[in-house]
């Protein structure tokens, strides 16, 4: 083991757009050794690293891990043992949906100094990026985020308490599974016509973005062609996506564009 003292910096990559990077992110980039980062890191953020920094990319995707989790956490207390500055570049920021509590936990126990960049998060910025405020006075006073994807089994998302909870509701990594999130809102009570927002590549240049109600998003969803990664926003604020503030490329429907489907 080295004499040096290794550090590892989990650092919150922010929503997509390299410029909403924080400014102690971009330092940790430029002094680390090495940087260990996911698949939706936007490639640009890496160029902030010295050209001999070591870049190991562990990306996972739907139904395909092919990094182990505890590879991971072994990988980083390896080099961080070995005295160097690791930059753990994680999208979004690494303490929602990141699994940077978990790794941070790890480390710890063996000794290994950690410590945490946050980040800008794709929940709040991601919808802030078509027009559409998480909270609002008219329309909601509390937001909750979900992760989008199912449980393992046994560990199902409780339903039933989430379409009753008011406020809004935002979805991470929840496009493979629209819509079963959509039927399950609507067979526990949330009304057909509750506004829902789709946004694609959040804060990027190819930001793409819909808006429908619930019975209608699927339909319009696929009129638009948007796929992952994709945000789901669910409630009255997501009728304040406007055509045009998608960054251009919008895809947007009217409310009644869903109206008569099931």
């Amino acid at each position: 083991m080295s004499e040096r003292q290794g550090l590892v910096s989990l650092v919150g990559a922010g929503p997509g757009d390299p410029e909403l990077l924080t400014l102690r992110g971009k330092r940790r980039l430029e002094e680390a050794d090495a940087v260990v980062y996911d698949r939706l890191v936007n490639p640009e953020l890496l160029e902030f690293a010295r050209a001999d920094a070591e870049r190991i990319d562990v990306g996972k995707s739907a139904h395909h891990h092919p990094v182990k989790q505890q590879e991971i956490n072994d990988l980083l207390a390896r080099l961080a043992l070995d005295g160097k500055r690791v930059v753990r570049l994680k999208s979004g920021d690494p303490f929602v949906f990141g699994r940077g509590g978990e790794e941070q936990r790890y480390l710890r126990g063996l000794g290994v100094q950690v410590e945490v960049v946050p980040g800008i998060t794709s929940a709040i910025a991601g919808p802030a990026s078509v027009g559409i405020p998480v909270t609002h006075r008219d329309y909601a006073s509390s937001f909750h985020v979900i992760a989008g994807h199912r449980k393992r089994a046994g560990h199902e998302l409780d339903w039933d308490n989430i379409a009753h909870m008011e406020g809004t509701l935002v979805f991470l990594m929840g496009m493979e599974s629209l819509g079963r999130i959509v039927g399950e809102l609507l067979a526990n009570g949330k009304p057909a016509d509750t506004p829902i927002a789709v946004i694609q590549w959040a804060t990027r240049e190819n930001q793409r973005a819909v808006k429908s109600d619930l019975r209608g998003i699927e339909t319009a969803v696929e009129a638009a062609g948007l796929g992952a990664p994709a945000l789901i926003v669910v409630g009255g604020v997501a009728s304040l996506l406007e055509d045009g503030d998608d960054g251009g490329d919008a895809a947007s429907s009217s409310d009644s564009a869903g109206s008569g489907r099931s």
